[in-house]
């Protein structure tokens, strides 16, 4: 097989009427292009396989999936199966324009970035979608410290070594900027087209904004104690642990004193922070220990290295002289 520039990642569910014209329009944008695309048919249960066959043709891969996963691991089996150098994920409803890889593909090669994120320029969707959107984005750049505009388009343009190594399980999908951030990957923004739907349901409801901060949550942990669990909740328990042992010996200096403290709400107070600091410590090691498995177990490190320069001329001399 020849080798492939660009990989795109397709992710329909229940998009028969968006099928052919938006594989028509990847074919015209990526005309001087060597490319596949790759369609994840993420459980439809409509016409949407049955598109896609028609749509048949030697670019053209088709991962049907058993049932309906969710678009991380939609996402997550498109790009296993890509070989792209550059591997390109975008929306299947035609809201997103294959026109901008192009322009993507040349920003990233000129600044050797390895994402390209997307900006949708001027949506084209109701409030109901835009105002949660914006407040989501704005809580997740200030909690993550990973400052893109538009979290939630899903144009975007990796490098391959990038794309699979992001770990889309559950629903992470609109976290992959901060995923890519923790392995070390440069980033930037440039603006894209956006249009309508003119087809088809938006998968996408009010619901998503409680699921964005519950990941939300998960990402702050990645980021700042997947390498050291302990510190968050060993700190945590060792604080509280002695802040229940001063309590206990308060309680038991008034027990001394004479007074009855038997049923005081503080005495309550003070054994319970002994207990949970002892629970934090206990479950701050076993993270630990899990931490270090999920490294060792597959071989991976707590660090990326991006580039190692080596002057040939002192290697040289090195060999002579020593």
């Amino acid at each position: 097989m020849k080798n492939v520039d660009i990989s795109v990642v397709v992710c329909v569910y229940n998009e028969e009427d968006n099928i052919l014209p938006l594989v028509g329009a990847i074919q015209k944008a990526l005309t001087d292009f060597e490319y596949e695309l790759i369609y994840v048919d993420d459980g439809s249960s409509d016409q949407t396989l049955a598109r896609l066959q028609t749509a048949m043709y030697d670019r053209l891969k088709i991962v049907q999936l058993r049932r309906n996963y969710g678009q991380s691991l939609a996402l997550m089996a498109g790009i296993d199966v890509a070989q792209g150098t550059y591997i390109v994920t975008m929306d299947g409803d035609l809201q997103n324009d294959p026109s901008d890889i192009p322009g993507m593909l040349k920003k990233s090669m000129e600044g050797d970035w390895d994402l390209v994120a997307g900006i949708r320029k001027n949506r084209k969707d109701h409030l109901l979608r835009t105002i949660p959107s914006k407040i989501a984005n704005f809580i997740i750049r200030r909690s993550s410290g990973v400052s893109i505009k538009d979290y939630g388009c899903t144009l975007k343009l990796f490098k391959r070594e990038i794309a699979k190594d992001l770990g889309l399980y559950g629903e992470l999908h609109r976290f992959i900027p901060v995923l890519a951030h923790l392995e070390g990957a440069t980033i930037t923004q440039m603006e894209v087209k956006h249009h309508e739907r003119t087809h088809g349901v938006s998968k996408y409801g009010m619901g998503r904004t409680i699921k964005v901060m519950s990941d939300l949550m998960l990402m702050l942990f990645f980021k700042r104690y997947l390498k050291n669990p302990m510190h968050l909740f060993g700190n945590s328990g060792v604080i509280i642990f002695l802040i229940g042992v001063l309590i206990n010996f308060y309680m038991l200096w008034l027990k001394i004193q004479g007074q009855d403290i038997w049923g005081k709400p503080l005495m309550l107070v003070g054994i319970l922070f002994v207990l949970t600091g002892i629970q934090l410590v206990t479950f701050g090691i076993i993270v630990e220990l899990q931490m270090r498995t999920y490294y060792e177990s597959q071989e991976k490190r707590p660090y990326q290295i991006r580039k190692i320069f080596q002057e040939e001329s002192s290697l040289v001399s090195r060999q002579v002289f020593r």
